[in-house]
């Protein structure tokens, strides 16, 4: 009896539960998907507070430790967490740099250390870090042509490369939603300007089109406002896809009661489109804006690593992949492409939560 009332009360807070509640119920099963929105939240704390978490300002070089190999983290009960310091040789025939581990020389690693002076979102100044060695210096990803730390790059690069996809989706979001909710449900003329226009960008090469975009900026621009022009040309070409499934989802939607019993009691168009229709596609549009970020990312690192969008001194994941373009830096220095990495992990990362988003998305089918 204990049992079946047990059951009694779950099938009741099952049926009873709101459409939030059923999503998430739904998408914590999705265990992919849970992993990786972890590790998106990871990744975006670590950009967020970039700062904090890079051991060493990200344009600080040292000429001596060009191409220097990474450092592998040892623990020992005498030292605790270290590592070994490097050897610097000369190769006689090839006259090539070649760093060799020391064993003599031991760096313990000690969180919360100070290092080099920050402002924290330009706001407090400080130079406390998450981690760093107490002497010597230690370079966990190795170091690229300048000397310059590849770890502290990846973390600055972070903030930028995610938060371009952000952005972009957010701006995305208005053109898609407010277009595509005003041609499904308007139609008529709206309905095929709209279809034109979306057309139109839809056979615009992509590569081409950056080329242009990317000479028409001025060279004397600051990296801040490059940053904003590639997140706005981005977000100019990737609005479409969402708008032709708030189209879709409008259109089958308009001719429902009480979209009728809205607009037989005075409510506006924008009234219906915000207040009814968009809650009832609320659910698609976020499976579809999650898997518009990856492609927003992929988007600037592919013109930063082309040159045509973000230039140095900005960091980004793109610039950073710009070392790594010839085959003799890839030989001398393969850490070079730890940005590369960074990127394919985010963007699997990305699909796996919209994945799982978009199974969500009807809480009451079986899984």
């Amino acid at each position: 009896m204990d049992s079946q009332s047990q059951l009694q009360s779950k099938a009741t807070r099952y049926y009873t539960a709101s459409q939030w509640q059923l999503m998430w119920w739904k998408f914590t099963r999705h265990r992919l998907a849970v992993i990786s929105l972890i590790l998106l939240g990871l990744f975006y704390l670590v950009g967020i507070f970039a700062e904090f978490v890079a051991p060493y300002d990200p344009n600080k070089h040292s000429s001596r430790l060009s191409f220097a190999s990474p450092q592998v983290p040892h623990f020992s009960r005498e030292h605790g967490l270290f590592v070994y310091g490097y050897d610097l040789e000369i190769n006689p025939v090839t006259l090539r740099r070649q760093f060799k581990t020391d064993k003599t020389k031991i760096y313990p690693l000690r969180f919360f250390v100070r290092g080099d002076s920050y402002r924290l979102w330009g706001l407090w100044e400080s130079d406390i870090h998450l981690f760093g060695a107490e002497s010597g210096s230690v370079h966990l990803f190795g170091t690229d042509r300048l000397g310059r730390d590849v770890f502290s790059r990846l973390v600055y690069g972070a903030r930028v490369s995610l938060s371009v996809g952000l952005v972009g989706v957010l701006l995305s979001l208005v053109f898609g939603v407010v277009l595509g909710g005003l041609s499904g449900y308007v139609g008529g003329v709206v309905d095929s300007v709209v279809q034109r226009v979306i057309e139109v960008l839809s056979s615009i090469p992509t590569i081409p089109l950056w080329m242009a975009l990317s000479a028409a900026m001025p060279i004397h621009w600051s990296p801040i406002r490059v940053y904003f022009a590639v997140t706005i040309i981005l977000s100019l070409l990737s609005w479409t896809g969402l708008a032709r499934v708030v189209r879709s989802q409008f259109f089958s939607s308009r001719n429902s009661d009480f979209v009728t019993a809205a607009r037989l009691g005075g409510a506006t168009t924008w009234h219906i489109i915000f207040r009814h229709l968009l809650p009832l596609s609320l659910s698609y549009i976020i499976a579809n804006l999650t898997l518009a970020v990856p492609k927003m990312i992929l988007g600037e690192t592919s013109l930063s690593f082309l040159g045509l969008g973000l230039r140095p001194p900005a960091v980004s994941w793109g610039v950073m992949l710009q070392e790594a373009q010839n085959i003799r830096t890839i030989t001398l220095a393969p850490w070079l492409l730890l940005p590369g990495l960074a990127v394919i992990i985010v963007v699997l990362a990305f699909n796996f939560l919209g994945d799982g988003l978009r199974d969500a998305a009807d809480p009451y089918s079986r899984g």
